[in-house]
C-alpha cells in the first residue's frame, strides 16, 4: 500500500501521494474504469461493491460476464489483480485499498483466447459513453526484436475513442510501457505505448531504481511504483479465488495505479479532455528520488527521462491542478513533408504558420519512417528538437536480427512537450555495429501535434509555478497577473529565474479589480527573439547561446544556422568524422526524404584522421517510378561506423 499512499519503508522517498488527494475529498466517485485483460473476478469481496456490469464484457466468449476462466495454475489472475489496484474497497480489512476506491470498476475478458484485430477493436470500443478510462497491461512480445502495434480496426477504435468517447471529450487509454528490459527492448517498437492516444506508464522500484524489466523510450509519459529485485516490495492487491496477493509485478502493475490517479483527476474535473489529462501528467509528475543517468532538461526547463518520462505521478498535485484547469485548444497536426531530388533542399517551409494547423506549442512529435536495414537491431535513431532536446526514438536492440526495417512506423516522443517547434530539427540514424551494415531510407515525415498560438495551453500554468506563494495579485478569474518582489511573471505563474528561451523584462498589463481598471508594468519573462536559444534582451542581436547546429556570431551576437552556410555551396557535400563516428548531414527544410539514400560501407585504404574531411561519392540518380520522383543515391566508404543526421529546418 505504501507504493501509492504512505511510504513507511523510506520516509525520504516520495510516494504517489494518493492520501493527499483523498484528504482533498477525491476518491474516484462517479468515474468508471475498465480493465482490458483476462477478465475480473466480479464477486471478489474487495471489488463487488464497485463492480460495474456496464463496463464489462467477455469478448472471448461473446457474453456479458467477464468472470475469468479458472485453472489449477490461476493463469487468468492478471485482470483481477489490476482491478484491485484501481478500485479495491477501503476500510473493509480485506486486501488493501484502491487508488480510486469509490470508482466503478469493470473488466473486459479479451486476452484468454486468440487476440485478433477484431478482439482488440471490440475491447477498446466498449461502451465509450459510459467508460471513462481503459487500462491495458499488455502488448506485443517483449523479446527485443518484435515491431508490432494496433492493426486497422484497433487504430480506428483508438481514433473513435479520443474523438467521440465521453461525449467528445475523449476516452482515456492508459498503457503499460513493457517488460522487455532484460532483452534490451524499446517501447517505441510497441505501437500501443508509442501511440499519441495512449498514456504510457513505466515503473520504478521501491528504492527509486530502474527495474530490470523496464524498457526505455521517448513515448513514456510518467511512472508509478512496481516490483524490483527479490528483496524489494511488490504490489498488494486482489487475487483470484477471492484472495489477496502481495506479489503483483512489472509494468502491468504500474498502469492500473496510473489509471486510478487519473480517475481522481477526472472526479476533480469531469470536463478534462484526453489531451488535458496528458498535460496534467506532464506538469505534475516529479523526478523525485528516481535514479537514472539519462535525466535531461528539455527546452522549457522540465526534467525528462527515457526510463521514467516526466517522473513519478503525484495524485494530490494532479487533482489540485485539475480543479481549475482550462481546457487546451483544439489539437493541431502539422505534417511537414518534402520530396527530395537533391541532397540540399532550398525550399523553405514555415512550420504551418498561417494555416489552421499551425502548432506553436508542442505536445507529441512523430518521426514517421520507412526504411530497410540488413540488421534492424544495429540501428539507433535519435530526434533533436530546435531547443536541443534529444529523444532516443530507437535504441539498438541486440536480439533484433530482422532485415525488414520499418514500414511507415511513427516513432513518437513526448520529451519536447510545450516547446516551440520552430527552428532546426535533427534526425540522427546510427549504426552501432560493423562496417558491413547497409540500409535504405525511403520516407521520412515529421508530424507535430500540439496547440496553436491562441490556445490556453500556451499559457497554462504548472502547479509548481502557481502554488509557490509568490503571486502578489490575482485577477477576478484567480489568474496571477503580478508577482512578489524577486519573481517574474511566467505563464500565469511566478518564477525566480526565466527559463531558457526567455529573458527578464517588463510588460504593461491592464487588469480589472472590482469596477476599476488599473494599468501596471510588471516584471515578466518575455520570449527571446528567434533564433536565439537564450538571450540577454529582446533584440535578435542579443543572443547568448544558439540552438544545436547553429553558432553564435561574436560580433553581431546573432545565431547563424549551418544550413544557411551550406546554401552557399550546394554542390559540396562532405562527411566528417568527429569522435570516431561518421556523420552525414543532409539539410532539409522539412519533412520526408522521398529519396533513396543507399548506405553501403566498405573498408578504405586508410582510416580518416581525427576531424579530417572525407569526400563522399555523391551522384544524383534519376529514376522514374510510377509516382515520377527522382531519387538521390549516396555511397560512403569508410572504416568507421555510420551516422546519418537529417536536419529539418522550420524557418522562424
Amino acid at each position: 500500500m505504501y507504493f501509492y499512499c504512505c511510504n513507511y519503508y523510506n520516509a525520504n522517498h516520495r510516494d504517489l501521494n494518493a492520501k493527499g488527494a483523498w484528504e482533498l475529498g477525491y476518491t474516484g466517485k462517479g468515474v468508471v474504469v475498465s480493465i482490458l485483460d483476462d477478465g475480473i473476478e466480479k464477486n471478489h469481496p474487495d471489488l463487488i461493491s464497485n463492480y460495474d456490469p456496464d463496463a464489462s464484457y467477455d469478448v472471448n466468449d461473446g457474453d456479458p460476464d467477464p468472470q475469468p476462466r479458472y485453472t489449477q495454475l490461476n493463469d487468468n489472475r492478471h485482470g483481477t489483480r489490476c482491478a484491485g489496484e484501481v478500485a479495491a474497497m477501503a476500510n473493509n480489512g480485506i486486501c488493501g485499498v484502491g487508488v480510486a476506491y469509490n470508482a466503478k470498476i469493470g473488466g473486459v475478458r479479451m486476452l484468454d483466447g486468440e487476440v485478433t484485430d477484431v478482439v482488440e477493436a471490440q475491447s477498446l470500443s466498449l461502451n465509450p459513453q459510459h467508460i471513462h478510462i481503459y487500462s491495458a497491461s499488455w502488448g506485443p512480445e517483449d523479446d527485443g526484436k518484435t515491431v508490432d502495434g494496433p492493426a486497422k480496426l484497433a487504430k480506428e477504435a483508438f481514433l473513435r475513442g479520443v474523438t467521440e468517447g465521453r461525449g467528445g471529450l475523449g476516452s482515456i487509454f492508459v498503457w503499460a510501457s513493457g517488460n522487455g528490459g532484460r532483452e534490451k527492448d524499446s517501447c517505441n517498437c510497441d505501437g500501443y505505448t508509442n501511440s499519441i492516444y495512449t498514456l504510457s506508464i513505466s515503473s520504478s522500484t521501491q528504492n527509486g531504481n530502474v527495474p530490470w524489466y523496464s524498457e526505455a523510450c521517448s513515448s513514456t509519459l510518467a511512472t508509478t511504483y512496481s516490483s524490483g529485485n527479490l528483496n524489494e516490495k511488490q504490489i498488494v492487491t486482489t487475487d483470484l479465488r477471492q484472495k489477496c496477493t502481495d506479489t503483483h509485478t512489472g509494468t502491468s502493475a504500474s498502469a492500473p495505479l496510473a489509471a486510478g490517479i487519473i480517475a481522481l483527476a477526472l472526479e476533480a474535473n469531469k470536463n478534462l479532455t484526453w489531451r488535458d489529462m496528458q498535460h496534467l501528467v506532464v506538469r505534475t509528475s516529479h523526478p523525485a528520488h528516481l535514479l537514472t543517468n539519462d535525466w535531461n532538461t528539455n527546452g522549457v526547463g522540465r526534467k525528462v527521462s527515457h526510463s521514467y518520462g516526466y517522473g513519478l505521478l503525484d495524485a494530490s498535485a494532479i487533482v489540485a491542478l485539475a480543479e481549475n484547469w482550462t481546457n487546451v485548444g483544439p489539437q493541431k497536426k502539422c505534417v511537414l513533408s518534402m520530396v527530395a531530388d537533391h541532397l540540399l533542399i532550398t525550399k523553405t517551409v514555415d512550420g504551418c504558420v498561417g494555416t489552421a494547423n499551425h502548432v506553436s506549442s508542442l505536445e507529441h512529435a512523430q518521426a514517421q519512417l520507412t526504411l530497410s536495414y540488413n540488421r534492424r537491431g544495429n540501428l539507433g535513431i535519435y530526434l533533436t528538437s530546435p531547443q536541443g532536446t534529444r529523444s532516443t526514438l530507437l535504441a539498438p536492440r541486440p536480439h533484433d536480427y530482422s532485415s525488414e526495417g520499418f514500414n511507415d512506423w511513427a516513432f513518437m516522443t513526448t520529451h519536447s512537450w510545450d516547446e516551440d517547434p520552430r527552428g532546426e530539427w535533427t534526425l540522427e540514424m546510427v549504426n552501432v555495429a560493423g562496417a558491413s551494415d547497409y540500409g535504405t531510407l525511403t520516407q521520412f515525415t515529421l508530424v507535430l501535434y500540439g496547440t496553436g498560438s491562441d490556445s490556453p495551453s500556451s499559457t497554462a500554468k504548472d502547479l509548481s509555478q502557481s502554488s509557490n506563494g509568490s503571486c502578489k495579485t490575482f485577477d477576478l478569474q484567480q489568474i496571477c497577473i503580478e508577482c512578489n518582489g524577486g519573481y517574474y511573471l511566467f505563464q500565469q505563474g511566478c518564477v525566480r529565474d526565466c527559463p531558457a528561451g526567455y529573458t527578464a523584462g517588463s510588460q504593461l498589463l491592464s487588469y480589472t479589480m472590482g469596477n476599476s481598471v488599473d494599468p501596471a508594468s510588471v516584471p515578466s519573462c518575455l520570449p527571446c527573439q528567434p533564433p536565439c536559444l537564450t538571450c540577454s534582451g529582446l533584440s535578435p542581436s542579443a543572443c547568448l547561446s544558439c540552438p544545436p547546429h547553429s553558432h553564435l556570431d561574436p560580433v553581431s551576437s546573432t545565431c547563424l544556422h549551418l544550413n544557411q552556410i551550406q546554401r552557399e555551396s550546394p554542390g559540396n557535400f562532405m562527411v566528417v568524422c568527429p569522435c570516431c563516428s561518421m556523420r552525414l548531414y543532409l539539410s532539409l527544410s522539412s519533412g520526408w526524404i522521398q529519396g533513396y539514400e543507399s548506405m553501403r560501407l566498405a573498408t578504405p585504404t586508410l582510416p580518416p584522421a581525427w576531424g579530417h574531411e572525407v569526400r563522399a561519392e555523391c551522384s544524383l540518380v534519376a529514376r522514374s517510378p510510377k509516382i515520377g520522383q527522382q531519387f538521390t543515391q549516396l555511397r560512403l566508404h569508410t572504416l568507421l561506423g555510420l551516422r546519418i543526421l537529417t536536419k529539418i529546418i522550420l524557418p522562424l
